[in-house]
């Protein structure tokens, strides 16, 4: 430790650098380049090198390995905030909604961010569409290098604006005793964070930073399922990967043809999708229906193998048409997009709007790695026709019938509902 309390890692910055130029020398593991960067969210690392660091990485390509995204996304979860994980097994108990292959758990649905497109806040608006179905632990930021990130949608809402920072790790069991939906605002749940903010603004480029974190929602552990979007095709397989080794079950990573972080409206998306198998070593029971959703065994054989399958997606497999990015993409403010969600959730847009497809889209890709669409009846609630679409498209999964339950919970107001009780709830937190 230095006089002035910093640890140096000047030796593993050495190492990272020679690694390049002598394939004779020690090569720092994952783990070695994980407790470097959680001196980060200790304020235990100089600016320096902490700037060193995260370049070196960068220009090494050390941030594209799976392992490494996988072990650094776990010491910023460690850093964090930590949430009740026994009271949120309760509340999935309590109030998960099971069916089809969906046990009632939490799911997330989110990008990297930086693919430059600046489109409309789908996967946050998805995310409040599919809580009519799913609970859903939502976690975001404000804009990086967007006119409009997750955060600033949602303070932009009107008339009422949910208090975002008012959900902590300590009120957030309460607020999923009333609302199925809850927004995770990474500066209240990541304060660390704060300790390299500067030096990422002076740095002017992508780090690992902005890779993490879809691996560093505080509630993983109790993540049933979600989708991830990234904004380059090589990190497709990269990200599924680092998924799996933390424990992921359900999960699809996606990217558009276009270089989109979501499930594009325009044409093919590139699929990585999480499939579990039987394991034939496992000798535990085989009848998981009373089973408490974990996302990995810790003891023993697990009950099933998680493998990797790669396809593709277009909007036709939905049953829908295709938009161009230019139809999404307009770049407004946070205010603008505000006023298209509530829009939306008030069912007035129109049935072929562009806006309104590309949400389905996302919205009905959850549905279906979440296990929902599995189910051969349909009980969703006033509105429901019960015409359940069982015809299937790529993997043999049933995107179509994810399109009738996003519209389902757009056209029945849950969607709207269940907004409205996440803001209830920001509001009572803070005695408002």
């Amino acid at each position: 430790m230095n006089h002035d309390g910093n640890i140096s890692i000047a030796p593993l910055l050495n190492e990272l650098i020679r690694q390049k130029d002598a394939s004779d020398q020690k090569v720092p593991t994952a783990d070695d380049i994980a407790a470097a960067l959680s001196l980060i969210f200790q304020s235990q690392l100089s600016a320096i090198q902490c700037a060193s660091l995260l370049t070196i990485l960068r220009t090494s390509n050390r941030d594209r390995e799976a392992l490494v995204l996988a072990r650094c996304g776990q010491r910023m979860r460690e850093a964090a905030a930590q949430v009740d994980r026994k009271a949120l097994r309760e509340i999935v108990r309590q109030r998960g909604r099971k069916e089809g292959g969906y046990h009632g758990g939490f799911c997330d649905l989110v990008g990297t961010g930086g693919d430059g497109w600046s489109t409309f806040n789908v996967s946050t608006t998805a995310s409040i569409v599919a809580s009519s179905l799913l609970l859903l632990c939502k976690h975001g930021n404000r804009a990086s290098s967007s006119t409009s990130g997750s955060a600033d949608l949602l303070q932009a809402i009107r008339p009422r604006a949910p208090k975002i920072e008012a959900v902590n790790a300590q009120v957030l069991p309460s607020t999923y005793q009333v609302s199925n939906y809850a927004f995770l605002f990474a500066p209240t749940f990541h304060p660390g964070m704060r300790h390299v903010a500067p030096i990422r603004k002076e740095l002017g480029f992508r780090t690992i930073f902005n890779l993490l974190g879809p691996l560093a929602n505080p509630v993983e552990g109790n993540i049933e399922a979600r989708i991830v979007g990234v904004p380059q095709e090589e990190l497709g397989p990269i990200f599924a990967e680092a998924l799996r080794i933390n424990g992921a079950r359900k999960a699809m990573v996606v990217c558009g043809e276009e270089r989109l972080d979501e499930i594009s409206c325009a044409g093919r998306t590139r699929c990585w999708r999480l499939v579990e198998r039987p394991n034939p070593a496992f000798r535990g029971p085989r009848d998981e229906e009373d089973e408490e959703f974990t996302t990995s065994d810790e003891e023993g054989e697990p009950r099933k193998l998680v493998g990797i399958e790669n396809s593709s997606l277009q909007p036709e497999d939905f049953g829908l048409q295709r938009h161009s990015l230019s139809e999404v993409s307009p770049g407004k403010m946070p205010a603008e997009n505000a006023e298209t969600l509530m829009r939306l959730l008030r069912n007035e847009l129109a049935r072929d709007d562009p806006v309104l497809d590309f949400v389905l889209l996302n919205t009905a890709a959850l549905f279906v790695i979440a296990g929902v669409c599995d189910s051969d009846t349909s009980d969703m609630g006033y509105g429901d026709d019960g015409k359940v679409i069982y015809e299937t498209g790529p993997g043999g999964l049933r995107w179509k019938e994810g399109v009738r339950r996003a519209r389902w919970a757009i056209g029945s107001g849950q969607a709207l509902a269940s907004l409205e009780r996440y803001i209830e709830a920001t509001l009572n937190a803070t005695g408002q």
